[in-house]
């Protein structure tokens, strides 16, 4: 009865987040009720206590969001862009694959989705569109890059999956610990083949549907868009500091240069921050507030959604529910290996966000992943990554609306040309990675 009771109320949150209520509101009361009903709300709280103070994730998300924010203060985020965009002018047609591979090297140094979006698409999407490419083809090729950030060790996926490999195996006999570049290195070929998967999709969708070489009849939103802005000339040296965190980290990482000194992500984003303010002398006394107040924001935001997920974790855990999906996984292993993509890719659609559906996964299920068959570094990646493909063909998720404004288009006709890109990505991840 207990379980049965536990299923309603899951029914309710996901009925909830497709409402777009509060995320970490609804994760949090939900899992806090299921705690009650199995006599247990201590559970729930200490799920809440214990997250709130895990180490490695608040010094590896913090300090990334404080960077970005710092970035964005100095305008390096816009030289990168506009250093990037200078060179893509005469591509043609290949103007679209190439919108969707610099978009996500883009999103490597700019890991918010909404955030790089923005950034590239003020100066990517009227390029486009100045083509003469359909408006909503231009914010799909934006849209379908912000995938990239999987490749940052400031991505809080990356360093949400690796402590909890740490975690898990850290009694085993040959437990070596696993930082955030290791796990990096383990996923980066799938995570840059769903990246080609989608700029490829991308360019046939366009050559299917025929929405290149448009003429300004055909859209009046063309000549809107292709009309000439005045844009403040790229400064490559600007455009090199949104990249030294991860040039730092790859050399700690792949070479001894540093010797015995541990390049921590803190650390490097520290001195990322340092080399812009060196570069672009801005005020340090905003910069360090900008960087501080990046940081505040992250463990609000970002942070905030994993301590939700992890008092919804606990709820599932008490009810019971956990122990029985689990004895089901481990008695039909190959459903595990769909359930773990698909689901997350699911409510990445439905709720416009891949990240409360993965996290919630990965704190029940992935822990069991050596029952299963798999390793908690490829289960708890794929179900991110499937996530991610999820919330990049919503309608509703705030990076498609920033794209499909940008281009004045509709966010459903922005996402018709990028479902087929995501479909093919989920499966290929479900298929290859695990």
């Amino acid at each position: 009865m207990l379980q049965i009771i536990a299923l309603v109320v899951v029914a309710i949150t996901i009925f909830l987040l497709i409402k777009q209520y509060e995320t970490r509101m609804v994760l949090i009361g939900s899992g806090l009720i299921m705690c009650l009903l199995a006599l247990s709300p201590m559970a729930g709280l200490d799920a809440f206590s214990e997250r709130m103070t895990s180490g490695s994730l608040i010094q590896a998300i913090c300090a990334s969001m404080g960077f970005a924010y710092v970035m964005k203060y100095t305008q390096c985020d816009m030289h990168l862009v506009r250093t990037l965009a200078g060179m893509m002018n005469r591509l043609g047609f290949f103007l679209i694959p190439a919108t969707v591979i610099v978009t996500y090297i883009i999103n490597t140094a700019i890991p918010s989705a909404a955030g790089c979006a923005a950034a590239v698409g003020a100066t990517l999407i009227p390029l486009l569109i100045g083509a003469r490419i359909h408006p909503a083809i231009a914010a799909a090729a934006v849209l379908s890059g912000t995938i990239g950030s999987f490749l940052s060790p400031g991505m809080s996926h990356n360093a949400f999956v690796s402590n909890l490999f740490n975690e898990v195996m850290q009694n085993t006999a040959d437990f070596k610990e696993m930082s955030v570049m290791d796990l990096i290195g383990l996923h980066a070929p799938y995570s840059v083949a769903v990246g080609l998967i989608g700029a490829v999709s991308l360019s046939v969708v366009a050559l299917v549907r025929k929405e290149y070489r448009i003429t300004p009849s055909e859209d009046a939103v063309v000549a809107q868009g292709s009309e000439e802005k005045e844009q403040v000339k790229a400064n490559y040296l600007y455009a090199t500091a949104p990249f030294i965190p991860l040039i730092l980290l790859l050399i700690a990482g792949l070479t001894d240069w540093f010797g015995a000194v541990k390049m921590s992500v803190p650390a490097a984003m520290v001195i990322g921050a340092i080399y812009a303010l060196l570069i672009t002398r801005c005020n340090p006394t905003t910069m360090t507030k900008q960087f501080f107040n990046g940081m505040g924001n992250a463990y609000g935001d970002v942070l905030g959604i994993i301590i939700a997920a992890a008092v919804f974790a606990a709820g599932l855990k008490t009810s019971g529910l956990i122990d029985s999906f689990i004895y089901f996984l481990t008695h039909n292993p190959e459903l595990a290996r769909w359930g773990g993509t698909i689901g997350p890719f699911l409510m990445g659609i439905i709720t416009g966000s891949g990240d409360a559906a993965a996290l919630a996964f990965n704190e029940t299920v992935t822990r069991s992943a050596a029952a299963l068959g798999y390793t908690i570094p490829d289960m708890g990646m794929a179900a991110a990554i499937s996530g991610a493909l999820g919330r990049t063909m919503s309608p509703i998720a705030g990076v498609t609306i920033v794209c499909a404004g940008l281009a004045a288009a509709n966010p459903v006709e922005v996402i018709k040309r990028t479902a087929p890109g995501m479909i093919i990505g989920v499966i290929f991840i479900a298929l290859f990675m695990l």
